[in-house]
């Protein structure tokens, strides 16, 4: 079969113009090994944004790989809907042991954006059955990005993403990221209205790696006990290690009210995503049947057992490979490997937390697609990475040794300045 006749004849790809993507030979990833991607014709690349920022301790783990064949020899899958199963259970129970403190129950679903769906229900719903109907609001922060379903789409607030959108949307109130006294102002006029405040701790992954400023969430932290408000921190993209630490928020000691899981959660094997929540959120869906206090939301594949499987054998190898210690030195040296790249010309900054990071091109026009341009010139030198815009993201697994993450680190620089050169010589010309 012609693979790419065949892509371009049925696939739809998701954030993709596909007008663009037909006018391109396609990349087809074949096989995986450790921290690089195999195409169909054996060509190698470094896994620079591990698998969309999921793949956590390279693929084909053999740890991870072992658990998943030895759950499918049990079972593949079961529902959860009056019934329930040993992986779902245990993960749940070492969810609750590693994260931050008082988040206790666990609610399983697919995806980051039904996890940051389900906090936002689970909220809304807490509310009205603690006889506080009025409190349908949410708080999240300019350019956020919780996911594309249409409540988490609500909170976002990329217009690139969500501006079609908007007469889907419900409404929400906007805070300026690091603003304190702009959030506190917000909960001062909408506390008896809002439900909860929304936010990626540290770091805005999808708005370009934006960076917070130390101590900004502590304080947001503070302000929503004052006001009696529900937190839920979205740590889809920050969680498993991505910042240094397994959960962003231990940097602040900060404990949500609910915890928002997906992406690393499985090492980037499997499909699942988690929403913790409180003793005290759980307590107020408890009733008899008829009070109807139920949460009515559920998926098909909640808590599937190969993808409970894979978390499991992930936080072993958390424990087992001692990945977390590991990642400090890399975290240092991603730092000074970093800094020769941030004097480019055509490099307007550079935004790092941990092993998220972002290099903001200068500003060029959108129909450069610029970003998309480095892409395809790392691609030409054996790395994938994908961009934000023009804002070149760097988001390895946290096993890449540390040549390789010197290898990532230059290719991407050379294709940076390929990729500028190219577009300033009609220019000059």
């Amino acid at each position: 079969m012609d693979l790419a006749f065949a892509d371009r004849a049925h696939l739809w790809h998701p954030f993709t113009q596909q007008r663009g993507w037909e006018e391109e030979e396609p990349l087809i990833v074949e096989r995986a090994e450790g921290t690089e991607l195999i195409d169909s014709r054996g060509r190698r690349y470094v896994d620079g944004v591990s698998s969309l920022w999921c793949n956590v301790h390279g693929h084909r783990h053999p740890r991870i790989d072992a658990a998943i064949r030895d759950q499918l020899d049990r079972m593949a899958h079961s529902t959860m809907l009056g019934l329930s199963h040993p992986p779902a259970i245990e993960l749940a129970r070492r969810l609750a042991e590693i994260a931050p403190p008082g988040l206790t129950r666990v609610f399983y679903s697919d995806s980051g954006s039904t996890a940051a769906e389900i906090a936002l229900k689970m909220a809304f719903q807490y509310w009205h059955q603690q006889g506080r109907p009025e409190r349908t609001r949410f708080i999240a922060l300019r350019d956020a990005y919780h996911g594309d379903t249409i409540g988490s789409v609500s909170v976002g607030g990329i217009d690139l993403f969500h501006s079609l959108y908007r007469p889907l949307l419900f409404d929400t109130l906007k805070a300026e990221p690091g603003d304190v006294a702009g959030m506190e102002l917000l909960l001062a006029e909408h506390s008896g209205e809002t439900a909860a405040v929304i936010m990626e701790p540290l770091v805005q992954g999808a708005a370009g790696m934006l960076v917070h400023p130390d101590g900004y969430l502590r304080q947001v932290r503070e302000l929503c006990d004052r006001h009696d408000v529900l937190l839920i921190l979205d740590e889809v993209a920050t969680g498993f290690g991505r910042t240094g630490t397994m959960f962003a928020c231990e940097q602040e000691g900060v404990a949500p009210d609910l915890l928002c899981l997906a992406k690393g959660i499985t090492g980037g094997y499997l499909p699942l995503a988690a929403t913790l929540a409180t003793e005290r959120i759980y307590e107020g869906f408890l009733g008899e049947f008829e009070e109807l206090r139920t949460l009515f939301h559920g998926h098909t594949y909640t808590g599937n057992p190969l993808a409970c499987a894979a978390a499991l054998a992930s936080l072993a190898v958390f424990e087992e490979e001692g990945t977390l210690e590991r990642l400090a030195p890399k975290i240092e040296l991603l730092g000074e490997l970093l800094e020769p790249l941030a004097a480019h010309p055509a490099v307007a900054e550079i935004r790092r937390r941990g092993f998220m990071t972002g290099i903001e091109l200068l500003g060029y026009p959108l129909e450069l697609r610029m970003g998309h341009r480095v892409t395809l010139e790392a691609r030409s030198r054996g790395a994938i990475i994908r961009p934000l815009g023009d804002v070149v993201v760097l988001m390895p697994p946290l096993s890449i040794s540390e040549p390789d993450l010197g290898r990532l680190v230059e290719i991407t620089a050379q294709a940076i300045d390929a990729a500028t050169r190219a577009a300033e010589q009609p220019r000059a010309a």
